[in-house]
């Protein structure tokens, strides 16, 4: 089993920028698909970005286009999520993933994700 732990997260002013990390451990052999997904108070969890095992094929969900990149560094077992430019919506507590099951696509939903982490809480003020 692989164990997920973010780190990163905090309070930042609005068209601020954040990075946010994280490390796996454990059972990370194997050719995953990473994720980023968050879920603000009182609504669902949703996707935000995926990263393919290569690092050669990446996924963003529309509203965060052009402003969020995601990146993986294998010889560290980590992968981030470097955010630009953040709105007072994407306060929220976000969580890394791995998808269920190897060789699975950056095309991804929040059910296709599996192994969440704790999450580490991104909050924008305006």
């Amino acid at each position: 089993q692989v164990q997920l732990v973010e780190s990163g997260g905090g309070l930042v002013q609005a068209g601020g920028s954040l990075r946010l990390s994280c490390a796996a451990s454990g059972r990370t052999s194997g050719l995953y698909t990473m994720g980023w997904c968050r879920q603000a108070p009182g609504k669902e969890r949703e996707f935000v970005a995926a990263i393919s095992w290569s690092g050669g094929s990446t996924n963003y969900a529309d509203f965060v286009k052009g402003r969020f990149t995601i990146s993986r560094d294998d010889a560290k077992n980590t992968v981030y999520l470097h955010m630009n430019s953040l709105k007072p919506e994407d306060t929220a507590v976000y969580y890394c993933a791995r998808r269920l099951v190897p060789w699975g696509g950056v095309s991804a939903t929040v059910t296709d994700f599996g192994s969440w982490g704790q999450g580490t809480q991104v909050t924008v003020s305006a």
